[in-house]
């Protein structure tokens, strides 16, 4: 009878301690990935600025009557195409991430282009409104960085919550998925072809 009884304490205090380690590994697991949801939320607020900006860019330079309508043409068009790409923050994945750096290296690359045509335009660079908001986007590009550095600082405590033994079993069981990071777009380690020849 004391055997039995015995056994019986063993498992209930095995149970309880197996349940106890459940709901800590699954409250950590919900804490690390609301963390890194809001942190990719930073990210898109940092390119939602961006994309603010850039209207207010594109309305000023409109002004210069015979800037070049198809560079102009360019920026419009890249920064619709980036504004359409949402992301699921509760379950971020590579392609999602990859197509939504594809869109804003893009928004970039017509960007860049904008600002070294504007060189041409004297009236132009001298304008305030336009050195404001260039300024602006440089600080922007810079908040971009930032939030996107600590959006997978945020990544990595969780990934390797559930990846770890035995920490994996019950992401399993209570299906936390692995979070992607934020990764450069292909081609991005290799120094941009900047012409400035503007025959």
């Amino acid at each position: 009878m004391k055997k039995g009884l015995i056994a019986l304490i063993v498992l209930g205090v095995l149970a309880f301690g197996i349940y106890q380690w459940a709901v800590g590994f699954n409250n950590t697991a919900v804490q690390l990935k609301e963390t890194s949801t809001k942190t990719w939320a930073n990210v898109e607020s940092a390119y939602q600025r961006r994309n603010d900006l850039i209207g207010n860019l594109v309305k000023t330079v409109q002004g210069a009557a015979d800037f070049e309508k198809g560079t102009l043409t360019a920026v419009i068009e890249a920064r619709a195409k980036a504004t359409s790409i949402s992301i699921d923050p509760t379950n971020i994945t590579p392609e999602q991430l990859a197509k939504f750096n594809q869109a804003q290296g893009g928004l970039s690359g017509a960007l860049k282009s904008l600002l070294v045509t504007v060189e041409r335009y004297p009236d132009l660079k001298a304008n305030q409104n336009f050195l404001e908001l260039q300024s602006q986007l440089e600080g922007t590009e810079n908040r971009i960085n930032v939030a996107r550095d600590r959006f997978n600082a945020t990544v990595e405590p969780y990934n390797v919550l559930i990846k770890k033994f035995p920490g994996s079993i019950l992401a399993g069981i209570f299906n936390f998925d692995e979070l992607a990071y934020f990764k450069s777009e292909a081609g991005s380690e290799n120094a941009p072809d900047v012409n400035f020849d503007f025959k």
